[in-house]
């Protein structure tokens, strides 16, 4: 199993980071992602990565809700790093409008450039959409040409949505939110095709029932799985298989 999405390098994983990855690989999550935010979090994320190699996998790219004035400036700086180290991803990139809309088009102009550093070195991205969807796939469809990939993570959104997505040949991440009982996804989940679903934690935070509200951790990735597999009517082996085929075919792992 893997968890495609997770903040391992955060602090709040400071004091406890060798059980956390204990208790993931007891409960069969061999791989777990690392998306990068900010020129801050980068040299705790590849400081994680050098002490779980096997494990852990990191990302790079500039989130939403830190773009700011100096955007450009931490655009370049987080490019650079793509010279420097081997990456799976540009990630995570996207648009957040939930806070504030202050850097609206800053951040639709950064989400554009970090697209494109994806079609220049044949990366997947990792998209964080927050009351954004609708203006997120409005942009990845001027910008497909059909060689892009990547995930729409923490994905809560309508059937719909997850058919756009998915026409544009984008998957869709499942965490914590599919198990919330007053998130909707159950009413979603049964239809969403099965070939384009992979696993998330987004760890510390979004943890899924019984640990909602509390830190997260890729342990409870298996706890996602379960829930999706009781809401297909199938096995959770089977979730494990398909979504684990899923994330190391689009991550290349």
């Amino acid at each position: 199993m893997i968890d495609t999405h997770a903040h391992i390098y955060a602090d709040e994983f400071d004091q406890d980071r060798d059980q956390i990855i204990t208790r993931a690989l007891e409960q069969g999550i061999d791989k777990i992602l690392m998306p990068n935010i900010d020129i801050h979090s980068i040299e705790p994320m590849l400081t994680t990565q050098a002490l779980y190699p096997d494990v852990c996998h990191s990302m790079m790219g500039l989130h939403p809700c830190y773009v700011d004035n100096n955007v450009k400036k931490n655009l370049e700086t987080i490019y650079s790093w793509f010279d420097k180290h081997s990456f799976i991803a540009v990630g995570e990139i996207g648009i957040d409008l939930y806070w504030d809309k202050t850097y609206q088009a800053e951040q639709e102009s950064a989400f554009i450039t970090q697209l494109n550093w994806a079609k220049e070195m044949s990366l997947p991205v990792v998209i964080h959409t927050r009351d954004s969807i609708e203006e997120t796939l409005t942009l990845l469809r001027k910008e497909q040409d059909g060689s892009l990939s990547g995930v729409f993570h923490c994905f809560g959104g309508s059937l719909e949505q997850a058919k756009a997505i998915n026409d544009l040949g984008f998957h869709l991440g499942l965490g914590g939110v599919s198990t919330f009982k007053n998130g909707g996804m159950d009413q979603v989940i049964p239809h969403l095709d099965i070939n384009y679903l992979i696993l998330e934690t987004d760890c510390p935070y979004l943890a899924p029932v019984p640990h909602r509200g509390k830190r997260n951790e890729p342990a409870y990735t298996a706890l996602v799985a379960q829930r999706i597999a009781d809401l297909r009517q199938v096995s959770v082996e089977d979730i494990d298989t398909l979504t684990t085929h899923n994330a190391r075919r689009l991550f290349s792992l």
